[in-house]
């Protein structure tokens, strides 16, 4: 009877994890489209946006870092200070694609629709396995090859039907390619960084947003976002402030509850999970933003959707077979 209840509890918590992943992930997307891209901000400053969301994370870790030494029994947070040679030389690389990833996401998300974000994001997959060979020298199953030619194909499909509707953003679909490709490259050096900072994802996450901070300055003022944040007419505006600062809630909400889901599940159900979740956010989108979409196109975000959730699967299988060839080994 005990059993039973614990393993109710259990799996109580871990839909309640999952569930709160997919209401901050949509809120997140829709808040910083609001934010972005809506005649209420109207501020054309995705950079400026994205830097002011970082300053947010960095106020919450160090908020944390200072109550878990006020209150060590309740609250547990690694502390480590950013500016330390050895740690700038080793995580700064990683910083910087964490920056391009960030800032290639908002900037595709500016330009292009909610309901097309997730397609026009789709090539990350591709990219892995790309990368992965020429960096890692690592090859890939003919299954999963197929799978990313799958998923090109619906991608090319989904630009197609978003041009023949009229509502294809060229330059977003471009920045939504680079935020793909930034996630690869920042996946594969992920695995390379986190022992600096001993697996700690939420001090890794820290300094990650420190590094951005000061990276995004320049950034800035060479496209000349820092005029338009100057002459931008509701600066001085509350309202204008609390949504940027809710903005910066979501984006350290969204951190923490993939980790979290990736820690009570495992890799492939989070992936399963953020593809199931990319479905739904787009069916929303669509009924939100009230944008009907031809057949064509939905056939598009279906391909994508299920091509995705295979490769998933059989690069779970691969490596649940290579794990039991190795312990076979190590045993014998």
């Amino acid at each position: 009877m005990q059993l039973e209840k614990g393993l109710a509890s259990m799996y109580a918590y871990i839909t309640f994890v999952i569930a709160g992943y997919w209401v901050v992930s949509i809120l997140t997307v829709f808040v910083n489209k609001a934010l972005l891209s809506s005649d209420t901000v109207n501020l054309d400053a995705p950079l400026f946006v994205t830097w002011f969301q970082c300053i947010v994370s960095v106020a919450i870790c160090i908020t944390l870092q200072n109550m878990s030494q006020w209150f060590p029994n309740y609250i547990e947070v690694a502390n480590g200070s950013p500016f330390k040679r050895d740690t700038l030389k080793k995580v700064l690389p990683l910083s910087i694609l964490f920056t391009a990833m960030i800032a290639t996401n908002n900037v595709c998300l500016k330009y292009v629709g909610v309901a097309f974000y997730y397609v026009g994001r789709s090539l990350t997959t591709v990219f892995n396995v790309i990368f992965t060979y020429i960096l890692l020298g690592q090859t890939t199953s003919f299954k999963c090859i197929a799978c990313c030619a799958v998923i090109i194909a619906g991608f090319w499909l989904g630009v197609d039907q978003e041009h023949v509707a009229g509502s294809l953003s060229v330059f977003g679909t471009l920045f939504g390619v680079l935020g793909s490709l930034s996630l690869s490259l920042y996946s594969i050096r992920l695995k390379q960084t986190l022992p600096v900072v001993n697996q700690d994802l939420w001090l890794l996450s820290y300094y990650n947003n420190v590094y951005s901070i000061i990276i995004f300055i320049p950034l800035m003022i060479i496209s000349g976002e820092h005029t338009v944040v100057y002459n931008y007419d509701k600066l001085g505006h509350p309202f204008f402030w609390a949504a940027m600062t809710i903005g910066g809630l979501f984006g350290f909400a969204i951190g923490y509850f993939t980790a979290l889901q990736i820690k009570v599940t495992s890799p492939l159900t989070h992936n399963v999970s953020g593809t199931a979740k990319a479905c739904a956010q787009t069916v929303l989108a669509t009924y939100w933003f009230n944008e009907e979409k031809s057949v064509l196109w939905w056939i598009s975000n279906i391909v994508v959707l299920t091509a995705s959730g295979f490769y998933a699967r059989i690069r779970q299988l691969e490596l649940s077979k290579e794990y039991k060839i190795e312990t076979r080994q190590l045993k014998v």
